[in-house]
């Protein structure tokens, strides 16, 4: 590209991540920063659990591992592998003392190799807290050592030894906080913490319980995010009802996640966070109240849009394909168009590039899949919020629930689909639906009796909410075109001017290119002659013109040599 000398520099291409996306990112309150002293060998040691990560590749018996580290971690990445790689020499040489290596006559396989190579992924495809099974499989990896805190969302392909590191932490200004808050010793409360710090939750509850209280419950880490406390244990009594966790006040140890405040805001009595970093506590009740209703008023915003932008953050999470096809399904059942983009870390210059989109839905784990920033043009929303958004006013009931594990969305459409029987009929002795019509009285039925829609911002009536039709009209419509295309196979002249048909349907993004869009690509500036049909009925073709040839700086042309 040239460059005008004096000129500014041109800014990073919207289809990029800006050089400034990584300083935007939260790493979390276990990040090391310059203030703090380097560590000794001991402490990191200690810290990233190298006995028993040694212990578990050895017993897995694993040739090539990829070490996962967050951004702010890869400063202590060398001493990792070095430490490794003693630990895993040093265990084969005990092996072999012991007896344990394969004799002469035994075949040698994979697993009885010794660790050869150790990968540093450095640069996460997605969120720090997935496991990166892409960037793993490129090194042929065959476990995956995921090292900081952790969405701790299934994976579909690889094995994951996670390592959530052992940052310090001072106990007595916790403990101090907890019985400022809490003077109630017979309160109902949950112990919980962010899960770097998980492990020092023993010993404060051991003091608190000793100091008196008596009605505290003590989480552990369990792999399961669709739980009422995501990835912890529950409380008895919350087993057999999650209504009964409203009954209960969570402490929590260091600032959680958006996603997972929401959703601890929408179950718990009252939340307390203390904060590492200020040794202080607080509650955050009324800010995470203020959240949920700010999430409620941007799904209702988006009601009456008709096209909807489908982000897929994520290619590691189990079943991200399913929910994929769940959100495809009820969007065109709604009678409006999607379109699926494979984005790897979102930022607001990628997704603004396509203005015809008026919404977004995230699919990624569920600390991932939640954007507050006001820097996106159009709002992005969650799968659970989209089945919100396609509801009608009616249907439509806030109940303050908030989720944003998929698995969620999934097992609930599971249950509706059991549970959803259509009565059948004898008609001429034939078994039918009772429900089933006549295509042409379904759509004309289905259309007429439309209630009319209109924005809730601006008080507008909308007329095209539903560019794909709607509802059981939309889909046999799309049945019947479908069903036709199959039978010919024959290429049809389009008109100039006309847009390109989905099943019979004029595109939407089609129509935003031809109305919306005053640049419409290389040569829409130029008014294209009209093709002409030849005797053996074959279109003509434009002729061949000379065009600009040589570098950029100085391109030359048949115009040009003319001249000179």
């Amino acid at each position: 590209m040239a460059t005008i000398e004096g000129a500014a520099p041109a800014g990073p291409a919207a289809l990029s991540t800006p050089d400034t996306h990584i300083f935007e990112q939260d790493v979390g309150a276990a990040q090391i920063t310059k203030d703090l002293p380097r560590p000794s060998d001991e402490q990191l040691y200690d810290t990233y659990e190298i006995e028993r990560t040694v212990r578990e590749i050895q017993d897995g018996r694993w040739h090539r591992v990829a070490l996962q580290f967050p951004d702010h971690m890869l400063v202590d990445a060398p001493f990792v592998v070095r430490a490794l790689s003693r630990g895993l020499k040093e265990a084969k040489r005990v092996g072999r003392r012991r007896g344990s290596v394969p004799s002469a006559d035994h075949e040698i396989t994979r697993g009885d190799l010794p660790v050869q190579k150790l990968f540093i992924l450095a640069d996460t495809s997605y969120g720090a807290c997935c496991v990166d099974e892409v960037a793993a499989e490129h090194a042929d990896a065959d476990v995956v050592v995921h090292y900081g805190r952790s969405c701790l969302s299934a994976t579909a392909r690889l094995p994951v030894i996670y390592v959530f590191t052992r940052p310090s932490f001072n106990i007595e200004p916790c403990v101090q906080a907890f019985e400022q808050l809490h003077s109630n010793q017979q309160s109902k409360i949950i112990l919980m913490a962010d899960i770097p710090f998980s492990h020092h939750l023993p010993e404060v509850y051991a003091i608190l319980t000793e100091k008196g209280y008596s009605n505290l419950y003590l989480t552990s880490i369990v792999h399961n995010a669709s739980s009422p406390l995501p990835n912890r244990t529950v409380p008895e009594e919350v087993v057999d009802d999650a209504s009964a966790l409203s009954e209960w006040t969570l402490f929590h140890i260091s600032e959680p996640p958006q996603a997972l405040l929401l959703t601890l805001a929408s179950h718990l009595k009252a939340i307390h966070i203390f904060s590492v970093s200020h040794h202080s506590a607080g509650e955050v009740d009324s800010s995470s109240k203020i959240a949920l209703r700010r999430r409620y008023a941007l799904l209702t915003s988006l009601t009456t849009i008709p096209v909807f932008g489908i982000l897929i953050n994520t290619l590691s999470v189990r079943n991200y394909m399913s929910i994929l096809n769940h959100v495809k399904g009820i969007i065109a059942a709604a009678g409006k168009k999607s379109y699926t983009f494979v984005v790897g870390k979102v930022n607001p210059a990628k997704i603004a590039n396509f203005s015809e989109v008026g919404g977004w839905v995230v699919i990624g784990c569920w600390e991932s899949s939640l954007f507050e920033s006001k820097d996106f043009w159009k709002p992005l929303i969650t799968p659970f919020e989209l089945e919100l958004t396609l509801k009608s006013d009616n249907e439509r009931l806030w109940t303050g629930q908030w989720t944003s594990d998929f698995q969620k969305v999934l097992d609930a459409s599971a249950g509706e689909a059991e549970a959803d029987t259509v009565p059948r009929v004898m008609i001429n002795g034939d078994d039918q639906r009772s429900s089933e019509a006549s295509p042409a009285s379904a759509t004309s039925s289905d259309e007429e009796s439309e209630p009319p829609e209109f924005d809730l911002r601006t008080g507008r009536y909308v007329s095209h909410s539903r560019p794909m039709g709607h509802g059981k009209a939309g889909r046999q419509r799309v049945a019947q075109t479908s069903k036709g295309d199959a039978m010919t196979g024959a290429l049809t002249h389009r008109p100039k001017g006309d847009v390109a048909n989905i099943h019979g349907v004029p595109s939407p993004a089609a129509e935003h290119l031809r109305d919306g869009r005053t640049w419409q690509g290389l040569g829409s500036d130029f008014e294209a002659s009209p093709l002409v049909e030849n005797k053996d009925g074959k279109f003509r073709g434009a002729p061949m013109e000379e065009g600009r040839h040589g570098i950029a700086r100085a391109y030359s042309s048949a115009d040009s040599k003319t001249a000179s």
